[in-house]
């Protein structure tokens, strides 16, 4: 009896202890859990931290989405106003480049015309000189050269080359008399050029070509204006050729005596 006594004591002290055990382990694991519920808490606590900063920065980031979404917009419209505005000016320049082009044509026509009227009026000019001046040669021959008979007077004669067909010439005054013939070149500008083709054509010989029948006679060349420069003056005088022009009312040879001497 005692024996089973002491064997039920140690079996209900083992169940006690066993118990203790359970308790203590149960403790243990309550005491790790409240510590890992701890961590979690603060865990939590922190990814909520983290998770407002972040809702904090989506905040702001949208914002600036928000803003840049607005600066888009406000750049297309510029775009498309800064398109419109080219768009205008590119028709301007269009609408400028047209007048231009007309301006350009319609100049190039109005110089085209006035180069004709002016080659008319020169043309006008020139003859109303040759017409004002050639009355004159016959007297000149008279006063200077002893031209007292007239044999032939000639203004503005067209003459063909003999034996060359293809050269024509105008010679603007002839006179010719007993022992002299006189070339008379008229010109309303006495321009250097002009003289100069005179002093050349005068110098070729080539005048007797012309006018063979002339042969032998004393050839006498003047060139005429109603205003001659000192310069073109001495350059003919220079050359030997007679410069007649305007002295006080009258036409008169205005180098004689120096032309006379050579």
């Amino acid at each position: 009896i005692q024996m089973a006594m002491v064997k039920e004591k140690m079996d209900r002290l083992e169940q006690m202890m066993r118990l203790v055990y359970i308790q203590q382990k149960m403790e243990m694991e309550i005491q790790n859990l409240k510590e890992e519920m701890r961590e979690f808490k603060n865990e939590m606590a922190d990814f909520k931290d983290e998770m407002r900063a972040f809702k904090g920065e989506m905040k702001v980031f949208k914002d600036e989405m928000k803003a840049f979404k607005d600066e888009m917009i406000a750049f297309k419209n510029e775009m498309k106003v800064f398109k419109d505005e080219m768009k205008a000016f590119k028709d301007e320049m269009r609408t400028f480049k047209d007048l231009t082009e007309r301006s350009i044509e319609e100049l190039k026509r109005n110089v085209k015309e006035l180069n004709r009227r002016w080659g008319d009026l020169s043309k006008r000019l020139g003859t109303i000189v040759e017409d004002m001046i050639a009355p004159a040669l016959p007297e000149i021959a008279k006063r200077y050269f002893k031209c007292d008979s007239i044999e032939d007077f000639s203004v503005r004669r067209r003459k063909t080359k003999p034996g060359d067909t293809s050269r024509i010439r105008e010679f603007d005054v002839i006179v010719v008399c007993r022992d002299n013939v006189l070339l008379n070149e008229t010109k309303a500008t006495p321009r250097y050029e002009y003289v100069k083709d005179f002093v050349e054509f005068v110098k070729s010989g080539e005048f007797f070509e012309y006018f063979p029948e002339y042969e032998g006679k004393k050839f006498v060349p003047i060139f005429s204006s109603l205003h001659l420069p000192d310069d073109i003056v001495s350059y003919l005088t220079e050359e030997g050729i007679y410069a007649m022009g305007m002295r006080g009312d009258t036409m008169d040879i205005l180098n004689f005596e120096e032309v006379s001497k050579k």
